[in-house]
């Protein structure tokens, strides 16, 4: 599959916010009830202005494009928010559409956004496919687990982590 990356601009904050949100109901559908989507798409525009203000500053996920221009994956990675972080970088987010999982999107993402340096990210427990991916990257589970906010139903992450690859 031909596809291309770029650091996203302003004016592609609401096809990265609908994208976004689309592969959550992808990814978490069998997890989180359809309010938690409902109520997401009904302040979707509340979430296009603070994904704004985001990449008006600093904020620059990459961005992954079919062939036909189609916005199908986001990643983003930055300083490491844990207090205990084991490493000075997180993949904070990626997130491919399902009908490109298997063709080397997310790869790519994983490649732009960290590179070969060590890494930590969180990922939900119940996300075998998502594991088994970051597990062929290198990562492995670190023992640490947590529970999200209620408003994700509390549903519970393992950190993963990763030295650097190759060094």
């Amino acid at each position: 599959m031909e596809f291309t990356l770029r650091p996203a601009t302003v004016d592609d904050v609401e096809p990265l916010t609908r994208m976004h949100l689309a592969a959550w109901r992808e990814s978490y559908g069998h997890l989180l009830p359809e309010e938690f989507f409902a109520s997401r798409e009904a302040t979707i525009n509340t979430r296009i202005e603070r994904q704004r203000e985001g990449l008006a500053g600093s904020y620059r996920p990459m961005l992954a494009h079919d062939a036909d221009g189609a916005l199908v994956g986001i990643a983003s990675a930055g300083q490491a928010r844990d207090e205990d972080r084991p490493c000075e970088l997180e993949l904070q987010m990626i997130y491919t559409l399902r009908r490109v999982h298997g063709l080397g999107v997310g790869q790519a993402l994983v490649d732009a956004v960290i590179g070969n340096a060590a890494a930590c990210l969180w990922v939900l427990e119940d996300n075998p496919r998502a594991q088994a991916f970051y597990r062929k990257n290198g990562f492995r589970a670190d023992g640490t687990r947590q529970l999200l906010p209620p408003d994700w139903y509390e549903l519970p992450e393992i950190r993963m982590v990763r030295a650097a690859v190759g060094g």
